[in-house]
C-alpha cells in the first residue's frame, strides 16, 4: 500500500507539473474594441448563401487561421497561448452578431497581433469563403 501511494503521489506531481508548464492558458487580456471604418460597416457579403464556398472557407481557415483561432474557432489554436491578447471565440453570440463587413475588416485588415492578410489572401471570393465558414461555427 505504501508503495502504491508513493507512485500515485509521484504521478499526480508529474501530471500537475506538466499541466502547469504546457496545459494552462496564460493570462491573456481581452482586446480593446475595434474601430471599424464606415466603408466596412456597410459592406455586404456577395457570396452569403454559397454553400460550396463555405467548404472552400473551411480549407482556407484551416490553412491560415486555425493556428491561433483553433479548429473550431474557440481561440485555442496551437499559437494562441503565445499571444498577449485572447484571439476570440467565434462561436459566441457576441462574435456572430458582427456584420459581415466587420468580420471582413477584422479578418483581413487586422490590427495588433491580428496580422493583415491582404497580401496572403488576395482573392475576395476566398476572403468571403472564410467569413462564410466562420459563420457556421
Amino acid at each position: 500500500m505504501k508503495n502504491s501511494s508513493k507512485v500515485n503521489l509521484g504521478l499526480i506531481f508529474i501530471l500537475s507539473t506538466f499541466l502547469m508548464a504546457f496545459g494552462l492558458p496564460q493570462d491573456q487580456k481581452k482586446g480593446s474594441p475595434w474601430e471599424i471604418p464606415e466603408k466596412y460597416m456597410k459592406m455586404g457579403n456577395p457570396y452569403k448563401d454559397d454553400a460550396g464556398l463555405t467548404k472552400v472557407g473551411k480549407m482556407l481557415f484551416s490553412k491560415h487561421c486555425k493556428s491561433c483561432h483553433g479548429s473550431k474557432g474557440l481561440g485555442d489554436g496551437t499559437k494562441a497561448a503565445q499571444l498577449d491578447t485572447f484571439p476570440g471565440d467565434f462561436t459566441i453570440d457576441a462574435f456572430q452578431k458582427n456584420s459581415d463587413g466587420d468580420l471582413f475588416y477584422k479578418s483581413f485588415i487586422g490590427r495588433d497581433e491580428m496580422p493583415n492578410f491582404e497580401k496572403k489572401i488576395t482573392d475576395d471570393e476566398d476572403k468571403w469563403a472564410i467569413i462564410n465558414y466562420v459563420r457556421t461555427l
